[in-house]
């Protein structure tokens, strides 16, 4: 079958599609966002669906704003349009000049958005999934096509449960596209009420919440997980959290209050208490908090992390 496909997207989430597509049908374009600093050295970096597209010989187009420089993509005249995770809001000009779907990682409409895995570990939910939807004007509306379902387990960050969804979101592509190319596939009104929002994360949301439950506190760290990480303050110092686990030691002691800084680190929630396993301290190296507890003169019993 001979059509033209343009596949627009930025991290690894779109990954499995756009190689399903190039090998079934042949991508004609890949849409991605500029290269970017990444790191404390600032080192210019190609996002990974880039770096895909290029190893399989795609042409890369990369605009800095999409609402102003789209004509590359509508002199293609393409058949299909893709989208997974790109990451600005997408012209109608672009949308209505071909068959324009999206492949979004939750079970809409709940989660709309550019953080949906995020949102989603981090409320606590038991269940997650991905929607292949059209697209339309407004941020994640279009008709639903179908929805893929998955646990989330406590083992899960977001890192983790984005690759899952990438090759469900893949699954589904390949299940319908048929049917989407001859204008067969299921096409399913969502209902607008019903609709939840999951905006990028802001600084403030790496902060770790120790007034909430234990369930909860684990959660947001693995929201935060594998890259980001958590965070909590004392005083001025931050220290990011890498790991943390559940700690059965039974403390009168208030939400947020160091409760141990004994060989392990263990901070009260609202239900109990978590021990952080990996922390840095702001400016130093990442450690067990073992080996950060023999040396370390920050944090005593007592303190109340984040005041």
């Amino acid at each position: 079958m001979n059509k033209k496909i343009v596949f627009m997207g930025t991290p690894s989430f779109g990954i499995p599609s756009l190689k399903y597509l190039h090998e079934t049908y042949g991508v004609s374009l890949v849409v991605t966002q500029p290269d970017r600093p990444v790191g404390r050295k600032r080192i210019l970096t190609a996002p990974p669906i880039k770096e895909v597209a290029q190893a399989l010989g795609i042409e890369v187009f990369q605009p800095l704003n999409i609402r102003k420089e789209y004509h590359r993509i509508i002199d293609l005249k393409p058949d299909l349009i893709v989208t997974a995770a790109y990451g600005q809001m997408i012209p109608d000009e672009v949308l209505n000049c071909a068959i324009s779907l999206n492949i979004h990682g939750s079970i809409l409409p709940k989660y709309r958005g550019g953080a949906p895995v995020q949102w989603a570990i981090m409320n606590g939910d038991d269940i997650t999934g991905v929607t292949l939807m059209y697209m339309a004007s407004e941020m994640d509306s279009g008709d639903i096509i179908d929805v893929s379902k998955t646990p989330i387990l406590d083992s899960d960050t977001t890192t983790s449960l984005l690759e899952k969804l990438s090759f469900m979101g893949r699954d589904l592509l390949m299940k319908h596209i048929e049917g989407i190319f001859t204008g067969t596939s299921p096409r399913v009104k969502q209902d607008h009420l019903k609709a939840t929002y999951a905006y990028n994360l802001k600084p403030e949301d790496e902060i770790l919440d120790f007034h909430k439950p234990t369930k909860l506190v684990l959660r947001q760290l693995s929201g935060l997980l594998d890259d980001i990480g958590g965070s909590f303050f004392v005083g001025n110092t931050r220290i990011k959290v890498y790991k943390a686990e559940k700690s059965d030691i039974i403390s009168n002691r208030r939400p947020s209050e160091v409760i141990s800084v004994h060989k392990e680190l263990i901070i009260k929630t609202k239900d109990g208490a978590v021990r952080i396993n990996v922390l840095q301290e702001q400016g130093k190296k990442v450690m067990t908090d073992q080996a950060y507890l023999n040396g370390q003169k920050l944090l005593k019993e007592g303190d109340v992390v984040n005041a």
